[in-house]
């Protein structure tokens, strides 16, 4: 057995996340408190019992599902014991802190006051540059890319997300997307707004990356103790300096999840667990694997559901 952990990122959010492991265990309630004072806010509060508005804010979902990520690896990690191992980890795109820290390149307290300051970042370039995204379902990322380099309209799109072969998310000026969504539509995709506010992982958030470095630049990044494939390059990378030239740029880069979860594939991973709120990476494994491939895919965001994965993981054995 050959184990990934999956972090999920943006747009996993719920209100009550994390609440079962929260009240029941002291050591959740105290990464919870540490990430609170971290970033100045009010975390557990908004994320037990919102409001959803504020809680979607930037600034605060991101150190909120952040923490809500790593809480739930703690747990797994506990329960793991030495019998079984976790071979790799990736996140998607904001959970690729948490495979980081869970990797030990980053601490947890850096973690979180790295998340906050992208959030906070990112809103304002949201605030300055006006834009969205939409998921555009059924046409694969060649027919996709082949659209945007048609486009000749004022604003700027882009490929954002690749998520699976037949869901690519576009990020740009809503001009932009307007267009390329109407002739996608036109080619048979079902187009489908994302309640953001933020064009992310397009050039409407790149004046970000150079703030985001320079607030990076003290931070320790360690070597990984384990594999992480990260979002910029869909490949293993084990250089603390690399890895922290990728995570400013992947900011404004595209998230290259098809091309990740196909190369853990080829590496020979065949459980993938999505460690976080919902089991939107879990939908997507199902869609990326081979029809027939031998992969178990598991998640768990609850302490019923973590006792769930791991007799499943004692079957699979």
């Amino acid at each position: 057995m050959k184990i990934a952990v999956l972090f999920p990122g943006q747009g996993s959010q719920f209100l009550g996340m994390g609440r079962e492991f929260i009240e029941a265990d002291v050591e959740s309630g105290a990464l919870m408190s540490m990430a609170e004072a971290a970033c100045e806010a009010p975390l557990a509060r908004l994320c037990l019992e919102g409001p959803m508005e504020e809680l979607t804010r930037a600034a605060v979902l991101q150190p909120a599902i952040t923490i809500v990520n790593l809480i739930c690896w703690r747990q797994l990690q506990r329960r793991l014991g030495e019998t079984l191992q976790v071979h790799c980890m990736a996140g998607h795109s904001l959970g690729e802190y948490a495979a980081l820290c869970g990797a030990g390149v980053i601490g947890v307290e850096d973690t979180i006051r790295l998340v906050a300051r992208r959030g906070s970042l990112m809103e304002r370039e949201g605030e300055k540059n006006p834009g969205g995204m939409r998921a555009v379902v059924g046409l694969d990322i060649a027919a996709v890319e082949a659209l945007i380099a048609q486009y000749r309209g004022e604003g700027v799109v882009t490929v954002a997300n690749h998520n699976t072969p037949e869901q690519i998310v576009i990020s740009g000026s809503l001009a932009a997307l307007d267009q390329v969504g109407k002739e996608a539509e036109a080619k048979g995709a079902r187009v489908i707004a994302l309640n953001v506010s933020v064009a992310n992982h397009s050039p409407l958030v790149a004046e970000a990356i150079p703030d985001f470095e320079a607030f990076m630049a003290d931070i320790p990044f360690m070597a990984p103790t384990l594999d992480v494939y990260c979002n910029v390059t869909a490949s293993v990378e084990n250089d603390p300096a690399l890895i922290k030239g990728l995570m400013a740029r992947q900011i404004g880069s595209r998230v290259r999840w098809c091309e990740i979860i196909t190369a853990m594939l080829a590496d020979g991973v065949d459980t993938f667990i999505e460690v976080g709120p919902k089991t939107v990476l879990k939908g997507m494994l199902k869609k990326i694997a081979p029809k027939g491939a031998a992969v178990t895919a598991l998640q768990f965001d609850t302490p019923a559901a973590l006792e769930a994965c791991l007799e499943q993981l004692d079957k699979a054995r």
